[in-house]
């Protein structure tokens, strides 16, 4: 069975910073792209930022100058550094990975279960 498995999200105080960290775990013949997504309640789930297999990075425009998504492929981790933190950052924040399975199979996306980040003021 694959798992991802979110950890990092914490309360921090406005300005602060977190890293989240995002492991996927099972038998993976490849992991393509992989995204962190946030909801905040009564929200729908948006994508905060992007990164390809090939490390190329795409960010929300709300994010765009604190948030960093980078990735460890050997260790099947993906990370997002969030920096200058804003009450408005509160919100669970999920791992998402499109991931193969077998080889000459395509790509089907994976959740994690989510982590909670509360910026207070």
């Amino acid at each position: 069975q694959v798992h991802l498995v979110e950890s990092g999200g914490s309360l921090v105080q406005a300005g602060g910073s977190l890293r989240l960290s995002c492991e996927v775990s099972g038998s993976i013949f490849r992991i393509n792209n992989m995204r962190w997504y946030r909801q905040a309640p009564g929200k729908q789930r948006d994508v905060v930022a992007t990164i390809t297999s090939g490390g190329s990075t795409n960010y929300a425009d709300s994010v765009k100058g604190r948030f960093t998504i980078s990735r460890d492929n050997a260790k099947n981790t993906v990370y997002l550094q969030m920096n200058s933190l804003k009450p408005e950052d509160t919100a669970v924040y999920y791992c998402a990975a499109e991931l193969v399975l077998e080889r000459l199979w395509d790509g089907m996306d994976y959740w994690g279960k989510g982590t909670l980040v509360t910026v207070s003021s």
